[in-house]
This record gives structure tokens, C-alpha cells and sequence, in this order.
């Protein structure tokens, strides 16, 4: 066949293809070509030009915005939402349904599912969700401490278990406060069998789910007792800390800020929490800029989850010198 009659074969097939929508099992049978040579003569037709196939974004997508913040923070999937990030209502609901759709779309049977208790937009997220039936094996894990004031730790465990009946899973619920009052007590929590039995699935976890704190709490966590005090807390800014993952603090660049108050944490250490294969950030809002461009530079988040504003912000912000760390 000589390349001319190649081409006008080719430009035959992507037609019917790409303009009438025929298929190519019956593009094949109408010309008495293999499905393999249409198949062959479709990709031909790309990269020959003769077929150019432009994606129009939908009113409501940023894909441009989402391929730059990957580019840039070396992310693996940004997804950017509309809507209003001065209202937190707002702001909440329309983040948690994205999460919630990525998340229905990506889990997979024997996940195990790390989940952040004391987060609004992750709260969004699962509320969101729909119930999931393909799923097998898979657990969630209460990825920090619950326990705290009566009138704040349902929310701790209603997130592991609500996402626990949504994809047919097991809960693993951490029966200890997130932050104990002393290094020593901490360290006798841990030594508490359920407590050690549920710090185990830790090493465990495929896919951490979590929001982004700024240094000052949110007022769940707050309202939780598993907040630092204000003398703590501008400690911890005095050493450079501009939010937490976990009740694990960074600095602007993402490094961790050590610190004594570390020892009072029971949960998902640093090392586990940077050692997750997908972690997925949902977080948005004026207020957490800084912390979430902290969370993106240091590596602590494959996904992020965020509105057009937080994103256009780290963008803006010296995107050159973006870069992130080892774990």
C-alpha cells in the first residue's frame, strides 16, 4: 500500500471514528480491516496530525491551575474546586465533595485507610460519600488518639467508623486522647494493649487521609482538649513551626520542627506519617496558606485537595523556589 492510499485509509477510519462515533470493531467489519490495524491506524493518525484532540475544560475545573501545582510542588494529583473561601460552610462542603468522588474512585479492596480525627473538611469528605460495595478487606484506621472532652470525641470516632460502614470495612478505633498530658503518660498509653494493638495497623496504612492544621487550632481540636496550650503553641512558633499533620508540626519548607512536646503524642508517629505510600490532604481557606504551602514543599502530601484561591496562593508565592524534601 503506497503511503498515499495510507493516508487517505487512515483519514477514512479516524472519520468514522472520531466524527460519527463508530466503533472500532465495526469500523472493522465494514472495511475488512483487523481490529488490530484500526487500532494501529487511529494511533498513526495522532501522532501524523491528522487527528488533533483538544480537551475544553468544564466550567468549575482548573485542570491548568491542578498540572501547575503538581509541576511545581512535585504533587501527584492536585484537584481544584470553586467556591467561596471566605465562608467556611461553603468552603467545607464543596472540598469534601471533591474529596469525596476522588476517593470513591481510588480506594481499593485491602486498603488500609489512615484517617485524621480532628479535621472539619475531612468530616465534609465523609459525609459526602456514598457507599462504596466493591470494596473488600478494607480498614480504617483512627490515625491519632480520640479520646477527649465528652462533648468533642464523637467526631473522633464517628469519621473512622461512618467511613468504615461507607466501604465495607473494619474500624480501628485508637481508644487514647491524642495528646496525653506528659511524655511519661503518654508512654503508659502506648503500653495499654488496645492502645499498642491499634498503634500496629500504623506501619500498615496505604492511603492516609488528613487535613492540614495551622499552628493555632482549629476549634474542633480545640474544643477536643487535644490542643497544645498558648504558651506551647508560640513555643513551637518561636521554632520556626507554621502547621501540623497529625499533631506533627513543620516549618515553611516542610521539615519537621522538633521539639520535647513531641513525646505527648499518641498516634501515627513522623516517620510512619512520611513513610505513607498516598497521603490526601483536604484543606482550603485564607488562613491556611502557609501551612498547606509547608505541607506540599515538605512532602508530607501526594493529593491535595484545595480551592482556586489557596491554590492561585501557592502559585503566586515564589513558585520557583518550590521544592520538595526527601522523607
Amino acid at each position: 500500500m503506497s503511503a498515499r492510499e495510507e493516508l487517505r485509509i487512515m483519514t477514512h477510519v479516524a472519520r468514522m471514528y472520531y466524527s460519527e462515533g463508530v466503533r472500532q470493531p465495526e469500523i472493522a467489519a465494514q472495511l475488512d480491516l483487523s481490529q488490530a490495524k484500526v487500532s494501529r491506524l487511529l494511533k498513526k493518525a495522532q501522532q501524523q496530525g491528522i487527528v488533533r484532540i483538544t480537551v475544553h475544560a468544564a466550567p468549575g475545573t482548573y485542570p491548568e491551575l491542578e498540572q501547575r501545582l503538581q509541576e511545581v510542588y512535585g504533587l501527584k494529583l492536585a484537584l481544584v474546586v470553586e467556591t467561596d473561601p471566605d465562608d467556611e460552610r461553603s468552603l467545607m462542603a464543596d472540598l469534601g465533595a471533591a474529596a469525596a468522588y476522588y476517593l470513591q474512585t481510588t480506594l481499593r479492596s485491602g486498603d488500609v485507610i489512615g484517617i485524621s480525627p480532628w479535621s472539619a473538611s475531612l468530616l465534609a469528605t465523609v459525609e459526602a460519600m456514598e457507599p462504596v460495595s466493591s470494596l473488600k478487606d478494607v480498614t480504617i484506621v483512627q490515625a491519632v488518639g480520640g479520646v477527649g472532652d465528652p462533648a468533642a470525641a464523637a467526631h473522633a470516632s464517628r469519621l473512622a467508623g461512618q467511613l468504615a460502614q461507607l466501604v465495607g470495612g473494619q474500624a480501628v478505633y485508637l481508644p487514647a486522647p491524642g495528646l496525653a498530658g506528659s511524655a511519661e503518660s503518654a508512654r503508659v498509653l502506648r503500653e495499654d494493649p488496645f492502645v499498642a494493638a491499634a498503634l500496629t495497623h500504623m506501619d500498615q496504612i496505604t492511603v492516609g487521609l488528613v487535613g492540614i492544621g495551622e499552628v493555632n487550632p482549629s476549634s474542633t481540636l480545640a474544643r477536643s482538649g487535644n490542643a497544645y496550650s498558648a504558651e506551647e503553641l508560640a513555643s513551637l512558633e518561636k521554632l520556626g513551626a507554621v502547621g501540623d499533620v497529625c499533631l506533627h508540626f513543620f516549618d515553611a519548607e516542610g521539615r519537621a520542627v522538633p521539639s520535647e512536646l513531641d513525646g505527648r503524642v499518641v498516634g501515627i508517629s513522623a516517620r510512619q506519617l512520611r513513610s505513607v505510600r498516598r497521603t490526601v490532604a483536604v484543606a482550603g481557606g485564607l488562613r491556611k496558606h502557609e501551612a498547606i504551602r509547608g505541607a506540599v514543599r515538605g512532602g508530607l502530601v501526594h493529593t491535595l485537595v484545595t480551592d482556586r484561591a489557596t491554590a492561585e496562593a501557592l502559585l503566586s508565592q515564589s513558585p520557583a523556589a518550590a521544592g520538595r524534601l526527601s522523607p
